[in-house]
Formats: structure tokens, sequence, C-alpha cells
């Protein structure tokens, strides 16, 4: 039943058919449950592990490097080639790829954890009317229709209507699913609001919250699915993961890639056509295969095989730092998309406040000889630790409050007239609450106030254990009074009171409504003096104009409270007691902002970074609570930036675009709203984090770029998220995005530097073929350069220190190209310098080396005509191992130092040393140690196709390969002058890797 909230109670019961007095017969059950199902989540279908493992596989890169596999092994098995040397490139190739894939698995089946934890949220049991009596019922079993009854402590079962309270008032904890700060009151009046929203709906009682004061009865209205929580799985169901800016941008990057390979390959088999009849080949099919294998390790050294492995290295080091700023990254891809996050969702209670109810103002009458004189008191302290200083109206700190009559009997009557407990938990190290809110921030008040009696009570509640000091001051009150009779709050009487006795005198406390308590009062406490005085009109207007001014300007929820002597030998009280009280004082509480997010907000601001407030409270309260953070000084006032979802759903859709362009705060929303406002803000092109605790936030975490759970949410958010916040703390966010811009200029840095190291090694074959000298290289010296030499470095690169401005530029736009103009001008300058280095010193050996057989060059290029005619030297040394090992380690050292090149993007090595950063340092020496090894080491040199380098040797690896470092350093002098630029844009069609021009939805 869609619409029970706008039915009366007769309506609902007649739909289903059910009497209140004896509930639904047996055979209406089990019609009931043929018609509308069981009173579960269903379990959602998984996707099979093999689609998992083969969606991994769906990239064009990994395509690429899999069909280079096959062929590659391929071509080993016709050449006849045996053995393990035969074989390596193929396995390594895959090894690498079953690694990529395996990370990804893990990742997926993480993701669907958060529709598992959802269940958890369902009633086990439920207290069932039925054939006339009730009984206790596996909750699964309910249907709509049944009469349920429900009392504190309880677990809504299914989605109920209320149709009868069995005490005062009823009242449910729902903030899982609306996030609202206090407790809901319950009523059976049907609701009239036109597009109701779950916090309208008053007289619904939702599966899985819980009831927290009274007693009543409701009708199920929906079971299973059809509940709020099934229309939360729903939406967390249909919500796909979007990719990250970074992904995107590798993703084009990888088109782009494929088809430059494609081309390259494609030229070379062409450009070599004329060779495929050498005699050499053994015929043209021969040729023909061996270009076709020329072209394949093309492919090989175009793909950097490394890139993904070293991403996730970085991104794995980054969140590493990012759990030291109390920021638990779940999914890897998220570090580096908080770095280009445009607009922050955050939810308010919990994240920008402490969610616990605290008191900080109270009013009393301080004197009335010279004149009623009413005086306010401020109280510090955040949290529901009773820690906290009691101020004067001069912002004076109160010594003893206790001391004070009126803060004496307000600690009192806080003490007394509760129901609620505070304790403290050492598992999590903090003070909590069971009870209303509003009643525990009473007793923490209390505690505050302290004792009277003796002057060193401060210094003596201090050396209490934490556990003794939770409640140390209300066990106290509570050991001098004894409770005789509780008169429970009421709609109509709006307040609640004690009966106390102490020795001989009979005390009543109570607390309620502000005007409820004024109306009943007929004296009041002086605060100076501790007598009681006739309350005047005076006094009265006063107090109502403080409560006012508390609850209107400040947006403070106030309570009032008072006590009366009552004549000793009362036993019960009933409301003809309730008058003729003594006034205490006012207390107005209020969910505290968090003290650091402030400057947080200010700190976004002066990033670029735009800060919505999104709540399931009302507009009035939350545009209080913006105002009193102070971020949002620079708005005058709210209008236009400030909109319930209502309000925002009734504008025309020009008009929502503009407000959404404007929004600082949104406000009286439902999960729906939240899911809403996200792919709204993504179809503006904005990159979006969410922040949320609740049930009802996991739809919208799992949509937004990046969802952010609060440590001490509840699991459904935390599995929906990507990143979850240990301390709660919105300042914590602020520091994990200024670590997301570390790391994505670092991840820029290294994948530039595998980019220019592969330009190279294309030119180097590339040239090679065209030049028809022999291959320089063979395709496992090509992987070992790929995996090793290329990653290590490129690892180290992500250890670059965070630039103190980073925080003060503008995020970066979704579409920029990772690599793009002047710059990939500059590191093709750098890759052809690298490919032209290799095949000199490959060219070296034949030509110039002491240790080479010093042909003319002409021979070389005709190297494979060799065995056909009479030559001065053996064919055979056309089979050595030296001139590929020179060109191999030609190819390691320029890239070591074309390495220390990306210590900075512009600075010169003059500015920025090596050693600025020594993990780069020392991953180039275990880099060259590696290489020396499978140089000297004869299993390993076997393997890789190399032999041990003469010193003559090294001297002209090294001549061939430092001048990548003056090449740079002169691209970059050009940079810092601006010239670069200017040529970049002449260069420049727009950005030579292709960029997406939208956000992808």
């Amino acid at each position: 039943m869609e619409d029970a909230y706008a039915r009366s109670v007769p309506e609902v019961l007649d739909f289903f058919g059910v009497e209140p007095s004896k509930g639904l017969t047996d055979s209406q059950v089990a019609l009931h449950a043929k018609i509308y199902g069981r009173n579960e989540l269903p379990e959602e279908s998984r996707t099979p592990f093999w689609k998992l493992v083969l969606k991994q596989f769906d990239d064009l890169l990994v395509k690429i490097l899999i069909a280079a596999a096959i062929v590659s092994f391929i071509l080993t098995l016709i050449n006849g080639e045996t053995g393990l040397t035969a074989f390596v490139e193929p396995f390594v190739i895959l090894l690498i790829l079953a690694a990529n894939a395996a990370v990804g698995v893990i990742t997926e089946t993480n993701a669907e954890k958060a529709l598992e934890e959802l269940r958890a949220y369902q009633a086990e049991v439920a207290t069932v009317l039925r054939n006339g009596g009730f009984s206790i019922l596996p909750a699964t079993e309910l249907v709509p229709g049944d009469i349920v009854e429900v009392t504190v402590g309880c677990k809504v079962p299914a989605d109920m209507r209320m149709i009868e309270m069995l005490s005062d008032q009823l009242r449910v904890d729902q903030a899982i699913l609306t996030g609202e700060s206090s407790s809901a009151e319950k009523e059976l009046e049907s609701t009239v609001a036109t597009n109701a929203v779950y916090q309208d709906k008053t007289n619904i009682l939702f599966s899985g919250t819980v009831v927290v004061a009274g007693r009543g009865r409701a009708v199920v209205v929906g079971v299973g699915a059809n509940t709020a929580m099934g229309s939360i799985r729903d939406s967390m169901l249909h919500t796909d993961d979007e990719a990250t800016p970074l992904k995107k941008k590798l993703d084009e990057f990888g088109s782009f890639l494929a088809k430059v390979i494609a081309g390259i390959c494609v030229l070379v088999w062409i450009v070599n056509i004329g060779h495929f009849r050498d005699p050499a080949h053994g015929g043209f099919f021969g040729g023909a295969i061996h270009y076709f294998k020329i072209a394949v390790a093309l492919a090989v050294a175009a793909i950097p095989e490394g890139l993904p492995a070293v991403v996730t290295t970085c991104l794995a080091l980054g969140t590493k730092r990012m759990a030291r700023l109390n920021a638990i990254v779940r999914s890897l891809p998220s570090v580096e998309t908080l770095g280009c996050t445009t607009v922050i969702c955050s939810d308010k209670t919990g994240t920008l406040t402490t969610n616990m109810m605290s008191v900080s103002k109270i009013c009393v009458l301080d004197s009335f000889h010279h004149g009623p004189l009413i005086t306010e008191y401020s109280v510090s302290g955040t949290t529901y630790a009773p820690e906290g200083i009691i101020y004067d109206n001069n912002g004076l700190q109160l010594e003893l409050p206790a001391k004070l009559p009126s803060l004496f009997h307000l600690a009192m009557c806080s003490a007394l007239c509760n129901e609620s407990v505070l304790q403290y938990n050492p598992d999590k190290a903090c003070y909590e609450k069971i009870g209303e809110s509003t009643e525990v921030a009473l007793r923490v008040l209390a505690e505050k106030v302290g004792l009277p009696g003796f002057d060193s009570i401060s210094s003596a509640l201090n050396m209490l254990s934490k556990h003794e000091r939770a409640s140390y001051c209300n066990h106290y009150w509570e050991n001098q009074f004894r409770k005789v009779s509780t008169l429970d709050f009421s709609r109509d009487r709006k307040m609640m009171s004690v009966l106390c006795i102490q020795k001989h005198t009979q005390i009543m406390f109570s607390k309620g409504a502000p005007e409820s308590i004024l109306s009943r009062c007929s004296h009041i406490l002086c605060n100076d003096s501790g007598s009681t005085v006739l309350m005047s009109a005076s006094i009265r207007d006063e107090l109502e104009s403080r409560f006012h001014s508390f609850a209107a300007n400040e947006t403070l929820r106030c309570l009032a409270l008072a006590m009366k002597l009552i004549p000793m030998g009362q036993q019960s009280l009933s409301p003809h007691d309730e008058k003729d009280l003594t006034f205490i004082g006012l207390v107005g509480m209020l969910d505290p902002p968090r003290e650091e997010v402030r400057n947080a907000m200010l700190s976004c601001m002066s990033a670029g970074i735009r800060v919505i407030v999104v709540t399931g409270d009302n507009k009035s309260t939350a545009e209080s609570l913006c105002r009193k953070i102070g971020a949002f000084d620079h708005l005058e006032d709210f209008t236009g930036h400030s909109y319930t979802a209502s309000e925002f759903e009734e504008l025309p859709p020009l008009q929502q675009t503009l407000a959404l362009q404007r929004m600082a705060l949104f406000t009286r929303v439902e999960p729906s709203h939240k899911k809403m406002l996200v792919e709204a803000l993504q179809h503006q092109n904005e990159v979006v984090a969410m922040t949320g605790d609740g049930v009802n936030d996991a739809p919208a975490l799992k949509k937004a770029d990046i969802g952010i759970a609060m440590g001490s949410g509840t699991a459904v958010a935390k599995s929906a998220s990507d990143m979850v916040l240990a301390d709660d703390n919105f300042a914590s966010i602020v520091a994990a995005v200024a670590e997301g811009r570390a790391i994505y200029n670092n991840t820029k840095q290294f994948i530039r530097y595998m980019i220019s190291s592969n330009i190279g090694e294309v030119v180097c074959i590339f040239v090679a073929a065209v030049l028809g000298i022999p291959d320089t290289l063979a395709p496992v010296q090509l992987l070992w350069v790929n995996l090793v030499t290329d990653g290590l470095p490129a690892t180290a690169i992500g250890f670059n220190k965070q630039d103190s401005d980073v925080m003060k530029a503008k995020p970066r736009k979704i579409n920029e190209a990772v690599v793009s103009g002047w710059l990939f001008f500059r590191y093709l300058v750098i890759g052809a310098y690298v490919g032209l280095a290799t095949v000199a010193g490959f060219v070296w050996w034949f030509l110039y080396s002491d240790g080479g057989p010093k042909l003319p060059y002409r021979e070389l290029m005709n190297f494979d005509t060799c065995p056909t005619r009479e030559t001065t030297y053996p064919c055979t040394i056309f089979e050595d191992r030296h001139p590929s090992t020179v060109s191999m380690t030609v190819l390691v050292v320029v890239e070591m130092f074309n390495a220390l090149n990306n210590l900075s993007e512009n600075q010169s090595l003059l500015v920025i040393p090596p050693w600025s950063n020594m993990w780069l340092v020392g991953s180039i020496a275990l880099t060259m140690l590696l290489h020396v090894l499978i140089l000297y080491v004869p299993p390993l040199s076997i393997l890789f196709s190399v032999t041990p380098l003469s010193w003559a040797e090294w001297k002209i690896v090294l001549y061939l390969s430092f001048p990548v470092i003056i090449i740079d350093e002169i691209l970059k002098f050009f940079s810092r002058k601006s010239y670069g630029m200017r040529f970049g844009f002449r260069f420049r069609r727009n950005d030579l890797l292709p960029k997406s021009e939208r956000h992808d939805k």
C-alpha cells in the first residue's frame, strides 16, 4: 500500500480486511503471503566468478598484449624453438595480466558486500496479533495486514501504519534512514503533505528503525523489497560504479596508443616487404614471419606492461599516507579521484557536527531585588564527555558553578528527571548514550556543574577513572533522592515529572517545553540568594523573549526545568500536581559543529572546491548550523543558496540547473534525493565526493565519484563507500584531498616517464627495421626493461614531495589529458633520443669497438645476404650477444638518467637535486644492481641473451646516456621561459592525446 500515510486508520484496516482486535486469520495470512511475498530482502544474483575474471581483460591494451603473447607463442612453435627461453616472453606477459586480473576481482567482490550488510538491519522477531491472540513470530513471516505491537528497544520489522497508541507518546530513532539528529515522534493522524518525504510520514514506522520511547500498535503495509529499506537496496542494485578520472584518461591513452601501435606495426611490415625474399629468411613466407615477429616486438615495446602495476603501487603508497590522516581507503583508484574533486556533498549530522546533543546556553533569574535581572551562561564542550566549562555573561569562567543556587538545582533536576544512561565505552574510547539524546545532554550538564560542598571538587573528579567519571555527579543525586513516582511525557502536557524523597522532604522535578512549564509556574528561583519570588508578568515576558531568541535566532532546542515541594506521604503524581511550580531555568541545546570544520571548509574554498551541506533536518536548523560554522560568511543570506528537497523538485529544469550551481545547503532530504543530487551534479561535469554514515546514504555513496563513509557509521554505508573516515571528521577529507592531488601529480610524472621510455623503445625498433640492420633488442630484453628497469624508478617517483601550494590551485578539469601539447613534444624529443642512442650503441659495437668486427656500415645493412656471398668475416658475428647487450645497457642507463629528469616537471636538477627523493636514488641503484646481475651471472645472462661488458663498452654506454639530462634541462628551460608553451600552441591541434568532452554517465 503506497499511500498508507495519507489514509485514515479505518481506511487502511479495510484495505487489508483486518479487525484491530483480532488480527488476520490463517487463511488471510496464506493469501497475503501469496500476493505480497515474504518479508525479507531478496538475495541478488551474484556475478559469476568467470565473468568477473573476463571483465578484467576487457581493456584494449590488455587485449593487444594477449594477442602479442599468443602470436609469440605460435611463432615459437612454427620456428620449432624449444627450451625455457623460447617461451619466456608469452609466459611473462600472461603472468603480469593474471596478477592485474586478481587485484580487479578482489576489488569487485568487496563491492558486493554492501548489499549483504543491508540485510543486518532487518528485525528477527515480531509480536503479532493473529486469530485474536498475540504471539512472537519470525519477522520474515509477517504479511501486509498483520497487527504488530512495538515497544522501547524494538527494531521495527516492516513498514507499518500506526493504528493505536498504548502510551502517551511513541518516538522512533530513524536516523539510519533520514539522518535526523533527534528521534521522530509518531502519531495516528493521516498526513496531508504533498510530495511527502520520510520525515513527513509521521504515522509510518519504517523497517529497520528502532523505537526509543513509548508503546503502540501498527498494521503492516509493506514487506521485503516494498519497504523503505527495500527501496534503498533497489537503488544500490541499479547504481553503476563510475570510472575514476585517471582511469578514463588511461583508457583514452590506451585507445590512442593502440592506434599508434597498429599504425607503426603495419608501417614496419610494409617498409620491409622488399626484404621478405632475402635468402636468410628461407623464402617469402619465412621473411613475412620474421618481420611479423619484429612487429610483435614493437607492440611489446610500445605497451608499458608495468603501468598498471606501478599505478597500483603508487596509489597503495598513497593509501598508507592517508591512513595516517584517519582516511582509510577501500578502493585504490579513489585516492586519485580526490585530487580532482570539485564538489563535496557533506552530511550534516555526525560529519560537520559531533552528533552528540550538548547544552550550550543556560538562562536563569539572577536577581530580583534591584529589578528583575535575567542572566545567561554559556557551556563549552561538544561531545558526551563530562568535560566542559561554564562561562558567565562576561565570558569569565565559573570556578564552582554548583555554589550558585539556580545552577545547583538545575543540575539536580537534570539528573533526577531523566531516564537516559551515560557510560564510557573502553573499546571505542568514547562516552556513549542509551536513551534520548536531549536527556543525555542534561546528564552531561549535571556533570559539568559538579557537586556542592567543598572547593576541591573539580580536581577530585578529574582523578576518577573515565568509567567512574561518566555519571559520578548523576549517581550522587540519585543516591541522595529516592524516586517514588514518574509522570511520563505526553503530547498534550509536553512535559514529564518525577516525585523524589530526601529524608523528610518530597520534591517534584519537572522538565518540558518552555511554553508548557512557564504557563504552570507561579514562582521563580533567584540565583543570587537562593530565595523564590513570585513570577511577575515582566519576568515571564523576558523569559519568553529569551526562549524565542534561543529557538529562532540560534536554533537551539529548548527545555525549561522546574520544581515543587509536595506534602509528605503522597505516593503518586497526576497532571493536577503540575501547577504552581517554581521555575529553575531554561536550557538551550544543539548538535554542535566540530571545532575544526570552519578552517577545513575555508581550505576547500581556496582550493576551488564547493561544499554542499546535505541533511534530513529542517531548513532553519541547518541554516543556523552553517552560520555557526562560519564558513558561509561570504553569503549575506541563504536565499538562492538553500533549498529543501520539495522546493528543488518544484523548480523548472532550467532553474534547477542554475540552483545547482549556487547551492550550499540541501535540507529535508531522503535517500533518493541524495542520489539525485549526485547525478545532477555529475551531469554538470562536476566530480562529486559524497559523505554519509546511515543506511540512507548508501545509494548516493555508491553513485558518487568518491563515497566517503564515517567510521562510526553503519556497515552498509562503509561497504558502499570508497573511503572511510576513522575520526568522522570533515577536516580529514580536506587533508585527504591534498594528498590525492599530490598523488595525481606524482602519477602524472611516472606515467610521462614510462611513456618517454617506451617511445624510445619504439624508435629503437623502428629505426633498426628501416635501416635494415639486425634486431637491436630481443622481446625478452624489452620485457625486462619495461618491467624491472622502468617499474622501480617509476614507483619511486611516487615519493616525490607534495608541493607547498597544492591546496591553492583549482581542481584540474576531468577532461585534462595526462600528456598533452608541449609536454608530449618534450617526451617525443626525449624518447627519440633514447631510441637513437640505443641504436647507436648497437651500431658502434659493429663499426668501432675494439672487441667487434669493425665492419663497414654497408656490410651491416646487408647482414641478411651474408650466407650468399663471400665475406672476410664469419656470418655468425651477427649472432654475437655483445651488440644487443650494449644497446640494452644504453637503454637501461639512459632511462635511469631520464628518471632523474622526472623529479620535477619544469624545475632544474640544480634546484631539486637527486637526493631530494632518496627512494628514487635507491631504486636507480637497485635497478643497476639487477642489471649487472643479469649481465654477469651465467644462468640469467643466457636467459636474457646478454653477455658481460668490458670497461670500454661501459664508457661508451655512459657517453651515449648522459646527454638525455642536458637535452631535458634545455627543454625545461624553455618551459620555464614559456617559449615552450607558445611553441606548444602552434604545435598542437588541441591535445595530442584524446580527451572526453563531457563526464561519462
